[in-house]
């Protein structure tokens, strides 16, 4: 009888066990990374979003049953480390370290409990009167909810600049980009950046291979388009997030039809 009933429980365990539904691997799996550069309830602007309308938008996302993922697990399946992602994932990031991540964004990432990382060029925090400062970074990073991670060091446009300079120059300026924006980050924050967005979403082949050999695993650029496997690791894309989509339109990126 305890032989009977052994044998009954292990096959309904197994049964359950291959009825359960367990995510595969899938190659084809394309996610969109949103890209944020603004957020302030008085101005106005192109890339200036509003406050309510990002509070909006992460209703949406929310009730739509999408999953705010890490930046750094997108990453981790783009690069085949894993192979499974919550259900709908979706990646928030902000660009240019401006104060209204502190003042406007914080509240509403700590309301919905959504990760996002910032993209920092390093030359503007303390200095810049828009900017954050070394120490609203920290605080932003002990949230738990905000990773930090480079977006060179002045914020350069790489294709412009070149027509200005000479070879040398130019890998000197490469270098600083690349090089010295990831060493006063690691260096203030405590971190280990291994992550780049390319400023106005330029790149070229060589910046992506300084940026390679400078240790960044993987760049993101500008582009109406999801990233997946099947895209240049040191180019991929996100979503420009601006004044003018509407919740029609935001819809539709953050459902990949953008």
């Amino acid at each position: 009888m305890r032989r009977f009933i052994f044998l009954f429980v292990s096959i309904f365990s197994f049964a359950i066990y291959c009825w359960c539904p367990i995510a595969s691997a899938d190659n084809s799996l394309r996610v969109p990374v949103l890209v944020y550069h603004n957020l302030d309830p008085s101005k106005k602007g192109s890339m200036t979003i509003s406050t309510a309308r990002f509070e909006e938008q992460m209703q949406w996302i929310k009730d739509n049953g999408y999953t705010v993922i890490p930046l750094m697990q997108l990453v981790s399946y783009l690069q085949g480390k894993i192979n499974t992602l919550p259900p709908k994932p979706v990646v928030v990031t902000d660009d240019d370290g401006r104060e209204t991540v502190y003042k406007y964004m914080l509240p509403i990432v700590r309301k919905f409990n959504i990760p996002v990382t910032l993209f920092i060029y390093p030359q503007v925090i303390s200095h810049a009167s828009y900017a954050l400062t070394w120490q609203q970074l920290k605080e932003l990073q002990q949230t738990g909810l905000f990773d930090i991670q480079d977006h060179t060091y002045w914020h350069p446009n790489f294709k412009q600049d070149r027509k200005h300079m000479t070879e040398k120059q130019y890998e000197k300026m490469v270098y600083v980009q690349l090089v010295k924006s990831k060493q006063v980050l690691d260096a203030k924050l405590g971190t280990h950046i291994t992550l780049l967005a390319w400023p106005f979403g330029i790149y070229n082949d060589y910046v992506e291979q300084k940026a390679k050999e400078a240790g960044y695993v993987m760049a993101f650029s500008i582009g109406a388009r999801c990233t997946s496997r099947d895209k240049n690791a040191m180019a991929q894309p996100r979503y420009m997030i601006v004044a003018d989509q509407n919740m029609a339109h935001f819809a539709a990126i953050v459902k990949g039809r953008a």
